[in-house]
């Protein structure tokens, strides 16, 4: 079979999958009590709505990568720890649980694929004028990899907060890790992998987007989360070229940045960083008079745009990608300083 229609088929059948199995879901979330109740301030729904929809694209997603997929000792690693985030996804769905329980249990998930040789151990040097090409992490790789992976997951739980948000985040980073697993190295099975999330996400978003059927609850975002950040050291940190640094932090720079700056939030404020506050982007947007729908699409269109970047950054070469890089990260800062002014007003 041709590789972008086995790409093709794999994003097909994983998007039917979870287009089938949500209903379903949805009915199992009623009978359990996984029911989300807006009793605090930081909700932005009105009406008690299912969740663990999560659920459905796990299923779809696993059944699409070890039907297409080579399954590989990395990526049997990467689908264990799925099940192992997954399955304390759902039991918080459920009932809720500790974020420090959670917190370790994505740490033992994390710590699962790295034993599996999904470990971050050299990237380009992002110093573009020093004397060696590359960094070599040593001893320090696979704390450096449990920490990416945990951050990850947990920045996806976070943005997951309108509806259709994280869903479609995900939708964009995974076709943009699909486009640059193809542009750098022809690696057909990590472009699977992302089309199957992709597929299965796709599937989900009718039932998501605004207005809500259904929610997919830390189960999805957890997986959401996990899957892209230990697919991301499979396709685009062991690259050793200039994409191998910055490519994956563009393509995550939304999910990433919110959640760096909401830590940095609570503990200035000396809150516990763990706990759940109402100040993220998409509440900001929601405060500032835009509706649900309308700050989805500035959000997925700020994705997008980071991105379609990273791409271009894996075309060019490395002064230029600098150049391109420091760019974007100036008008970044100029906007959230017009961003945080205007809501002042």
């Amino acid at each position: 079979m041709p590789i972008f229609a086995k790409i093709g088929v794999a994003l097909g059948v994983a998007l039917v999958l979870s287009l089938a199995a949500t209903p379903g879901v949805k009915w199992i979330a009623k009978r359990v009590g996984a029911i989300d109740v807006p009793t605090e301030a930081r909700r932005v729904h009105k009406r008690p709505i299912p969740r663990l929809g999560g659920l459905a694209i796990f299923v779809a997603f696993v059944l699409s990568v070890l039907f297409f997929a080579d399954i590989t000792e990395q990526v049997r690693g990467i689908l264990i720890g799925s099940v192992i985030v997954v399955i304390i996804g759902v039991i918080d769905d459920i009932m809720t649980l500790s974020a420090y329980l959670k917190f370790a249990i994505q740490i033992l998930a994390a710590l699962v694929a790295v034993f599996h040789g999904v470990v971050i151990e050299i990237f380009s040097n992002p110093i573009v004028f020093a004397s060696s090409e590359y960094v070599s992490l040593g001893f320090l790789s696979i704390p450096i990899t449990v920490l990416w992976i945990v951050a990850i997951t947990n920045a996806f739980n976070l943005i997951d907060g309108l509806d259709g948000l994280a869903a479609g985040v995900s939708i964009i980073c995974s076709i943009t890790m699909l486009v640059i697993s193809l542009i750098v190295s022809d690696d057909l099975n990590v472009a699977i992998i992302m089309a199957s999330l992709a597929g299965a996400c796709l599937g989900f978003l009718p039932y998501n987007f605004n207005p809500a059927k259904i929610f997919m609850g830390d189960t999805g975002a957890l997986l959401l989360g996990y899957v892209l950040a230990t697919v991301s050291i499979l396709g685009l940190f062991k690259f050793y070229a200039a994409v191998s640094f910055t490519a994956p932090f563009l393509i995550l720079a939304l999910p990433l940045v919110d959640t760096a700056s909401a830590f940095l939030r609570r503990i200035l404020k000396g809150k516990n960083p763990m706990m759940p506050d109402r100040e993220h982007f998409h509440h900001r947007l929601i405060d500032m008079g835009l509706t649900q729908k309308q700050a989805v699409a500035i959000m997925y269109s700020i994705c997008g745009l980071s991105g379609f970047i990273a791409v271009i950054v894996t075309m060019i070469d490395k002064i230029s990608a600098l150049i391109l890089v420091i760019a974007v990260v100036v008008a970044t800062v100029i906007v959230l300083f017009v961003f945080k002014g205007k809501r002042k007003k």
